[in-house]
């Protein structure tokens, strides 16, 4: 199994994760004509995704998706909340559960639910099921919850956010009322939040981790790397950007 994203961030994000014959996207917040040719470099075409799967509305993770999907018929899931508020009425999908896994190609995906400031929003874990590898994506994620540290321990790999420093986020350009939402119960995580998550979960697999949708604005990678090589243990960091977001990484 590995992983790869087209940008992460504020201005769009896209992820892939693929293992043998089978590849999946979760989410797309880019046009059609951008997602194609961000998506060019890994030699990838945009009919041969086996599935996409959405994990909210927010404009970020879900404004090229139904293009995407009616353009080059690859199916969707997602939860009825986030269909409800994201697609067209009469938008065919294919529902998803939080605790209930599908397995689509030779991968098993559990949903997970979080909570953030939408309307049925869910993260994931990918499991390959040939070798018992275990991939997590943790975005848009609100606050730590006691669900999500048992459902994000023993992975193989972590794509988390570290989404703001707060000091940045309260000196920084944003009017009030969105650094509220976004420093909220219900916005994003952290750099000390996600660092906190990190050293309840069990790392004892984890041989990759990935710092993901770090904002532009209210926070630095300078800042999250630094935070991360603190801890013991853990894997050199990669960090996503919105630009290129990160190259094919084999978990």
């Amino acid at each position: 199994m590995r992983i790869a994203s087209l940008g992460s961030g504020s201005r769009g994000n896209a992820t892939l994760v693929q293992h043998e014959n089978t590849t999946l996207l979760v989410d797309n917040g880019f046009s059609l004509k951008q997602f194609t040719q961000r998506l060019d470099r890994f030699e990838i075409e945009p009919g041969s995704i086996d599935a996409v799967l959405l994990t909210h509305e927010h404009g970020d993770h879900s404004g090229g998706i139904e293009r995407l999907c009616r353009n080059h018929d690859i199916p969707l899931w997602t939860a009825v909340g986030t269909a409800r508020a994201a697609l067209a009425p009469h938008f065919q999908y294919h529902r998803l559960v939080a605790g209930h896994t599908v397995t689509i190609g030779g991968i098993e995906v559990m949903p997970i639910t979080v909570p953030h400031d939408a309307s049925e929003p869910l993260q994931f874990i990918f499991h390959q099921l040939d070798n018992g590898k275990r991939l997590g994506i943790l975005t848009d994620t609100g606050h730590v919850t006691r669900h999500i540290i048992e459902a994000f321990s023993c992975l193989d790999a972590l794509l988390l956010e570290f989404n703001y420093d707060p000091e940045m986020l309260e000196s920084g350009p944003y009017p009030d009322m969105l650094k509220q939402r976004v420093g909220g119960n219900l916005g994003h995580l952290s750099n000390q939040q996600s660092i906190e998550l990190l050293r309840q979960i069990d790392t004892a697999r984890l041989n990759c981790l990935i710092a993901a949708h770090i904002s532009e604005k209210n926070n630095a990678p300078v800042i999250v790397e630094q935070l991360i090589r603190q801890l013991d243990d853990l894997p050199a960091p990669v960090l996503a950007n919105q630009n290129e977001g990160f190259d094919w990484i084999s978990i």
